[in-house]
């Protein structure tokens, strides 16, 4: 196991698989940015499966149990299923998990199960279909992404987690009607606190709905109690319905930072490795691997890059930091959430 300068180990790993996406969600890849003459990876500097595997099986061996694939949307990386199930090969212990925004989960959920995916949370910011429009940047509307949602159920791929990102004056009157949608279904919404990712979305502090004020509206309507967490680390507020009916999170990354317990690192697309989510640069494992470079030598670059760790983004954060920051941050589509 390796444990950084915080005594945090490594335990999950976030792969992204693609750096395109079929969406232009403004608090991420705005479309005024992100239009049609964008220039996204090429192929040849995109991970291919054995790359993405081989570091894996590196991972793990250091006491990684947990992967998460990612995108971009990551339902666009054709083949997808061959990945997961190499990856489930590697040790059927495995928590594999899967961030989609869902629109092309009803042709692919009972696949993705059959080749070794455990678990998948689907990005829904709002059940109202303007807001939903809005927010996915590309018009397109609510069905499609609760036929995925139905697909993933059926196929099994349990307990779904719906991720909300709330922002103030865009979708926070829309919450009430998610947590009434999904309560009672044993599927688990997590509204998430917009955040500063990267350089590109326009962030500002004031579109900020903090968790506390999350959890007040949704218990004044839905009462709640708060649960423990699952695990160290969780990213998530767990709370119950009073009525036995389910459970929310919230995640509170502005308001409430998690930094301490952070066990996660990012695999990007074109194969650097990143140690926080709101990092600038990232260690370059592709080019080794490509130049002929040993396993041992992988093994070492990510030891070193571990146990020198001692990000805590969020908790370090500040309204000067933020505002008027000139230091860039990878952008999220390029490793996940």
């Amino acid at each position: 196991m390796l444990i950084d300068k915080f005594k945090r180990p490594l335990q999950d790993i976030r792969i992204s698989v693609t750096d395109r996406c079929n969406f232009r969600c403004p608090y991420c890849m705005p479309s005024e940015i992100f239009g049609e003459r964008y220039q996204f990876l090429p192929k040849e500097e995109i991970l291919s499966f054995e790359e993405i595997t081989r570091l894996t099986r590196i991972l793990v061996g250091f006491g990684v149990n947990k992967i998460r694939i990612t995108g971009g949307e990551p339902l666009l990386r054709t083949d997808l299923h061959k990945l997961i199930k190499q990856i489930s090969e590697l040790d059927d212990s495995l928590d594999i998990t899967l961030t989609t925004n869902g629109f092309l989960l009803k042709d692919s959920a009972k696949l993705l199960k059959d080749s070794g995916l455990k678990r998948i949370t689907v990005s829904l910011d709002s059940l109202e279909d303007d807001v939903f429009r809005k927010m996915n940047g590309r018009n397109f509307g609510i069905n499609r992404v609760l036929e995925g949602i139905d697909a993933a159920t059926e196929a099994k791929l349990s307990p779904i987690k719906i991720n909300a990102v709330v922002q103030k004056g865009v979708n926070d009157h829309t919450l009430i009607d998610l947590a009434k949608h999904f309560k009672g279904t044993g599927h688990i919404v997590r509204f998430i606190e917009y955040m500063d990712v990267g350089n590109k979305n326009g962030w500002e502090l004031g579109e900020v709905l903090p968790a506390n004020d999350i959890l007040a509206i949704i218990d004044k309507e839905l009462p709640l109690e708060p649960i423990n967490p699952n695990y160290r680390g969780e990213v998530a507020r767990r709370y119950r319905y009073k009525d036995g009916q389910g459970e929310i999170g919230i995640i509170a990354s502005v308001s409430q930072p998690f930094c301490g317990d952070c066990s996660r690192a990012r695999l990007s697309t074109d194969g650097s490795l990143y140690t926080c989510l709101f990092a600038s640069r990232g260690l370059d494992l592709r080019d080794t691997m490509r130049n002929g470079g040993t396993d041992t030598q992988l093994e070492e670059m990510i030891k070193n890059i571990w146990q020198a760790r001692t990000d805590k983004y969020s908790e370090e954060r500040s309204d000067s930091v933020i505002t008027n920051s000139s230091a860039p941050k990878i952008e999220m589509y390029q490793i996940g959430g």
